[in-house]
């Protein structure tokens, strides 16, 4: 048993609003460079619903994650290293720009500086990745809360496959059922499939933390991490030429301070927190053959911290300190997957291991209850529409347990279970035992699970252990997604934020303002401005031509007098 640590994440679909305050933080904080554009390390996805990039989860088409070849043993779907070889410089089977989105600015300029006429001027949308103009048709979330909608939701993969499966039951019932919305990031996997694809090995799982990253200097840009992850979260930076992801936040984390998206989210939706895992079972447990048992292998992956065989192997390895293991021992995340079993890990069918865990929403079947006029609340009303509405059932099992609807229907009676034990308690009733004891646990237990999903307060929900100084060289990364020629924004500035049109982002102009301002006694005037002023670059120090009137202008008479 070689035991190893890794930072993990739950999110609870039940609080998530749809409000992408987590990936608007996240891409001001990692994405805002010249040629990521288009990319989202993290995107809230309304399902049912195509996804970002469109329809990722079809892997027939896109060939990504593992699969089990003739012998039982696992193989990148990609096909054998020969084949991948033959296919370096040119993979048919990568999700092109249009299955993303063609990134856009406006043309500002024209509207802003457009002489006197009769016409009305107007700024049209440029392309960020050509500077021409283009015509916006789709977006990451342009399907945003059309998840029931019949003009969409047939487009979802899980749909088709659903319907084919009960053709009529979906007819029928499915377009009224559900629709919640789904968080997503970089699964950090135990087994990751880019990290087995990328020729030049450049994508590595660090061994304190477990989170995989990118080496931008070994990163050759050969886009196969892009074709072998099934959850497309790997980018293709077309200004550097490197393959850019999710780094959850890892000098965040080092320092004790939760990921961008966790700290952010309105709902507070986000766990974060250590699991310990066997890393000499992974390839074992990969290699389940009945895909429905994957979700079991996975949890049989993750050790219990106050097991006295894992704490004498740990120390015997001498590879985790004494305060990581007492925070895997106050771990949300194992408390959420393993201990309550309510937390499901996305898509296990694709064999990676992924370490971001779901907590299915429950909502959708109490809000319909609700609006049937229906007691929500009650244990055996709630009970008993669980098991009667199979459509969400069904498709929140391909979501989560490769089909096994029986582990679905068990996460949300416990999750129903705990509304109506917690009801009768803040009704100040007597305490129905039997309600826990129905779905295998005691009231102890459920109290205990309400509170970390309901009131649980900030150090809670982000157990995470500080990196230690004695270990700081081996944190170093000598490749980081901001390093290339002429350092983060190595572009000239403008006099708009977003160049008015030409494939510059706000952050560039905003950088090299800063920098300008900070090495000169002046303002960030001069001719990349035109004696304008970016308000978000001024801070007072000096004024630039054109910020404010001269003091000897005299007000126009012709005008009407003073306002």
């Amino acid at each position: 048993m070689r035991v190893m640590a890794q930072m993990g994440m739950v999110m609870n679909l039940d609080k998530c609003i749809g409000c992408h305050t987590c990936s608007v933080t996240c891409k001001q904080a990692w994405t805002n460079r010249a040629g990521t554009e288009y990319v989202w390390f993290n995107n809230v996805e309304t399902r049912p619903g195509q996804g970002y990039p469109r329809r990722y989860e079809d892997q027939e088409q896109w060939r990504g994650g593992w699969t089990l070849n003739k012998r039982g043993r696992l193989s990148l779907r990609t096909g054998s290293r020969a084949k991948r070889l033959f296919s370096i410089f040119s993979s048919p089977v990568q999700p092109k720009l249009e299955d993303y989105y063609e990134p856009w600015t406006y043309d500002y300029e024209t509207l802003i500086d457009a002489p006197l006429g009769d016409d009305f001027p107007v700024a049209r949308p440029k392309s960020l990745i050509t500077g021409e103009d283009t015509k916006i048709t789709w977006s990451a979330n342009w399907d945003d809360d059309l998840g029931g909608a019949s003009e969409m939701g047939h487009l979802d993969p899980i749909v088709e496959r659903v319907r084919r499966e009960s053709e009529d039951k979906i007819k029928l019932q499915f377009e009224k059922t559900f629709m919640f919305y789904l968080p997503r990031i970089c699964e950090h996997c135990l087994n990751p499939s880019c990290m087995a694809s990328c020729p030049s090995g450049a994508i590595y799982k660090r061994a304190e933390d477990g989170i995989v990253l990118v080496d931008q200097d070994r990163c050759r840009g050969w886009r196969q991490c892009i074709t072998g992850c099934p959850y497309k979260k790997i980018y293709f930076n077309h200004k550097t030429g490197k393959a850019e992801k999710c780094t959850l936040c890892y000098p965040r984390l080092e320092v004790g301070i939760p990921t961008v998206c966790s700290e952010t989210c309105v709902g507070r939706l986000r766990y974060l927190g250590l699991f310990l895992y066997d890393a000499d079972r992974v390839t074992e447990a990969a290699s389940t053959p009945d895909p429905k048992d994957l979700y079991e292998a996975q949890l049989d992956l993750m050790l219990d911290p106050n097991d006295p065989e894992v704490i004498a192997a740990v120390r015997a390895q001498g590879d985790i300190p004494d305060d990581w293991m007492d925070a895997a021992r106050r771990s949300p995340v194992y408390a959420l997957a393993k201990t309550y079993r309510v937390a499901l890990p996305l898509h296990p069918e694709y064999r990676t291991m992924p370490m971001v865990w779901y907590i299915p929403p429950l909502s959708p079947i109490v809000d319909l209850l609700r609006d049937q006029g229906h007691d929500s609340e009650a244990a055996g009303t709630l009970f008993g529409a669980i098991e009667a509405l199979r459509i969400p059932v069904e498709y929140l099992a391909e979501l989560f347990t490769a089909g096994d609807t029986d582990i679905i229907t068990g996460v949300l009676w416990r999750l129903a279970a705990m509304r109506s034990y917690l009801r009768d308690i803040t009704l100040e009733r007597e305490r129905d035992e039997s309600i826990p004891e129905a779905v295998g646990m005691t009231g102890e237990s459920i109290y205990a699970m309400y509170r970390l999903l309901a009131i649980a307060k900030y150090e809670d929900r982000y157990v995470i252990p500080t990196a230690h100084y004695e270990r700081a060289h081996e944190l170093e990364e000598l490749g980081c997604s901001l390093d290339f020629d002429g350092g983060p924004y190595g572009n000239e500035s403008g006099m708009f934020g977003e160049a008015s049109g030409r494939p510059t982002p706000v952050a560039v102009e905003t950088f090299h303002a800063l920098k300008e301002r900070q090495t000169s006694d002046a303002a960030a005037s001069g001719e990349s401005l035109r004696g304008r002023v970016n308000l978000l670059n001024w801070d007072g120090n000096g004024a630039p031509p054109g910020l404010f009137p001269p003091k000897d202008a005299a007000p126009d008479a012709s005008a009407g007098g003073s306002s």
